[in-house]
């Protein structure tokens, strides 16, 4: 071992020195900070709005109690899918049964009197027959008086100088005149008759009259009947309180054996169409007018609705698109904003009145615009700076101009060119004219 011993330290230094040399030329490389980078995408991209939106029905009924009485029973369960028609609640019917009987009985009298007081006018018809026969007879008592005048006053005329030259006695002229007379009394008497006749022919068809009159106040009765039972009926059918929709009804608002409907107003529940779906947002006056320059210039003044998003609470973006449906009529003067009102369709029911709704829609196309990650992106007092690495691998700090976020994405209207490499992880701690080992980010 002595004898190897000269031969064995001029190899262990030469070994160190090698070593050494080595360490040396790795040290530079692995000194260099290492950052995560991404290119800038250049691409078109959509701009969207956002506005904080609430769903609403298609429809609300709110179903109320339009006839006072016992709240009996409910036949639907809250919160399930009811049809139109479809039994809610039933409220006492005994006492709307029983005026709708009541109804019917009146009906039935006032008809019964209708009969009767036709019966009285055909009665009075007749009492006009007699008393024109009555005129007619009268009037032929009054012929046969004349003609027995005009014989007797002819008897008269041919007796009178008879009995002058004694052809005839004047007993028999006597006679002649005084039947005469007798006979001219008979036709004044004629006369009167006739008189009292047409009297009694006016009498009689007042009494007519009368008996119409009794006729058209009978069947205004029965009108009235009618009218009773109509609205007995409606009464009886209001104490079932039915569906007037297709829709998911709500909790009630009452508890059986409350008594219900003495205002005409108690609200039972309500039943809300929910397929299709509306969604109401309100967008600020100045934002409107943008968006409405924008949705005028997309649909080029065509009927084509606007097309909405609808994401949920959760963050998820609900799987039926919906269009624009109505801009409100004004802007409110206390908020000065628009309320608008997006249509989803609704298949299963999924979404229910009152959810929280954020609403997007399409804005305009900026083409070819610059994309870069938003964590790639510092704000100092208003001033937005990015780090660019270089081809040689050297820091960057750039001020640039950006412009509006797009998902993960922010668009920089100013400051990059298309390519260019962005660091995303790691800005806090690069600095300017520093070198750096760049890697390829996700």
């Amino acid at each position: 071992m002595r004898d190897l011993w000269p031969l064995l330290v001029p190899l262990c230094v030469a070994a160190a020195l090698l070593a050494g040399c080595r360490e040396g030329a790795q040290s530079p490389a692995s000194a260099l900070l290492e950052v995560d980078v991404t290119p800038v995408v250049q691409r078109d991209v959509t701009i969207h709005g956002e506005w904080i939106g609430t769903t609403t029905g298609y429809v609300d009924a709110q179903i109320r109690a339009l006839v006072a009485g016992y709240l009996v029973s409910q036949t639907y369960k809250e919160g399930s899918f009811v049809r139109k028609g479809e039994l809610l609640f039933q409220i006492d019917p005994r006492p709307y049964q029983a005026a709708l009987d009541e109804a019917r009985a009146k009906l039935k009298q006032a008809e019964s009197e209708v009969q009767q007081a036709r019966a009285e006018v055909k009665q009075a018809e007749s009492g006009v027959d007699e008393a024109n026969a009555l005129v007619d007879q009268a009037q032929a008592d009054v012929t046969r008086a004349e003609a027995n005048q005009r014989r007797t006053q002819l008897d008269v005329d041919r007796y009178t100088p008879l009995a002058q030259d004694g052809s005839v006695s004047q007993q028999e002229l006597d006679d002649a005149v005084q039947n005469n007379l007798a006979n001219k009394a008979a036709v004044v008497a004629a006369k009167g008759n006739v008189v009292r006749a047409r009297a009694g022919v006016v009498t009689a068809q007042a009494n007519v009259a009368r008996k119409q009159a009794n006729v058209a106040r009978a069947l205004a009765d029965v009108e009235r009947a009618q009218a009773g039972i109509e609205q007995a009926t409606l009464n009886l059918s209001f104490s079932r309180v039915t569906s007037p929709i297709d829709g998911i009804a709500g909790i009630r608002a009452t508890n059986i054996g409350d008594v219900v409907g003495r205002d005409q107003n108690t609200l039972l529940t309500t039943v809300s169409q929910v397929d299709p779906l509306y969604v109401e947002f309100p967008i600020a006056e100045q934002e409107f007018l943008k968006v409405a320059k924008a949705w005028e210039a997309a649909t080029q003044g065509t009927s084509e609705k606007i097309v909405l998003e609808l994401i949920l609470s959760d963050g998820s973006v609900y799987g039926h698109p919906g269009q624009l449906d109505i801009v409100g009529r004004g802007v409110d003067v206390t908020t000065g904003t628009l309320r608008m009102r997006g249509l989803f369709p609704n298949p299963g029911n999924l979404m229910r009145p009152g959810q929280y709704a954020k609403i997007r829609a399409p804005l305009e196309v900026l083409r070819g615009a610059l994309l870069v990650p938003q964590r790639a992106v510092q704000q100092l007092q208003g001033i937005y700076q990015l780090a660019v690495v270089t081809p040689d691998n050297t820091v960057q700090f750039r001020t640039v101009k950006v412009g509006p976020r797009v998902g993960p994405s922010w668009i920089i209207d100013d400051g990059l060119k298309p390519g260019e490499r962005v660091v995303v992880d790691g800005l806090q701690r690069v600095k300017a004219g520093e070198t750096v080992n760049p890697k390829l980010g996700p």
